[in-house]
């Protein structure tokens, strides 16, 4: 990389200073964090919302990836009619399968609707909040090199550098994806699960004295929540997808540091740090007090405006 692609990816990983144009790539269905992600990013004025992507995905819930990407994209619809959104030219199917080499793309509508738009940002990048297998991006970055100048990516995924293993749904799920995200110079801020997202919890009556109100939408957060949650006694659940939307909002409620690129190995471990490789902005910390008070507002508004 030159100098003026350095300076370039610096400038891209300060932390955005007002509103963003942002895409959002999600594994809808794959448990219920995503559908508050969703509804938060679509509530908050900071974030405009350009695109909705699927996300494969495949654990209990689904057959395989392409089935977990089917209902996804059948939940980003559901999500968008409970809102009375619109979802042409709005929601799109993500692949179906992952990367089966490294630098093998794995072609979608969601691929080349975020080359597209990535290739339309002018003045200001493009926002990618993604909050799954990170397979649509990846292939994304793989088709067209040229786009990673041109948008931030604000990933969940993976543990922190500290931890023992980054053995993490999001990034084992496809983890050659993982590996072109940090080969790829891309502009990143990494958020990890293991004590970063995971402070971003909360409990079924936190959700029913705050969100069951909401409306429709609010009354369908609490509904997954409850049937997820099977344990309620003294129980506590992450919803730590809210992470990426919360940078774009307000990123003064995270602290975070620039890194060198982690090297992910095969083993799925981070490798040594590696001084020459590109810097990524790692979170460290987030309020989650804030983070929540803004989500359960904006709920609230949504309602009284509805």
């Amino acid at each position: 990389m030159d100098s003026n692609t350095d300076q370039k990816r610096l400038e891209l990983l300060a932390p955005p200073a007002g509103p963003v144009k942002a895409v959002m790539d999600t594994d809808t269905y794959n448990e219920i964090d995503d559908q508050f992600a969703l509804v938060y990013a679509l509530l908050s004025p900071e974030v405009d919302i350009q695109a909705v992507y699927a996300a494969p995905f495949h654990n209990e819930r689904s057959s395989g990836p392409g089935d977990g990407m089917e209902k996804s994209y059948q939940e980003i619809l559901r999500i968008l009619s409970l809102m009375g959104r619109v979802p042409e030219n709005l929601a799109y199917r993500g692949a179906t399968a992952y990367l089966e080499a490294q630098y093998r793309p794995t072609e979608s509508a969601a691929a080349w609707d975020l080359i597209k738009r990535a290739r339309q940002a002018r003045e200001e990048p493009l926002y990618v909040l993604a909050l799954g297998a990170i397979t649509n991006v990846a292939s994304a970055l793989l088709l067209a090199p040229d786009i990673a100048d041109r948008i931030v990516v604000v990933w969940l995924g993976g543990h922190p550098p500290y931890w023992p293993d980054t053995v993490e749904f999001n990034l084992r799920q496809d983890m050659l994806a993982a590996r072109v995200l940090f080969d790829s110079g891309v502009a990143l801020v990494q958020i990890p699960c293991a004590l970063v997202a995971e402070q971003l919890r909360t409990t079924l009556s936190e959700l029913e004295r705050y969100v069951g109100g909401c409306g429709a939408i609010g009354g369908y957060l609490v509904s997954i929540f409850r049937d997820y949650v099977s344990d309620r006694f003294a129980a506590s659940k992450v919803i730590w997808d809210i992470s990426t939307v919360a940078y774009a909002v307000h990123p003064g409620w995270m602290a975070s540091e620039l890194r060198p690129s982690p090297v992910l190995c095969p083993d799925a471990t981070w490798g040594p740090v590696c001084q020459d490789r590109h810097p990524v902005r790692i979170i460290r910390h987030i309020d989650r007090d804030a983070v929540y008070g803004d989500l359960f507002s904006k709920l609230a508004l949504h309602a009284q405006s509805g």
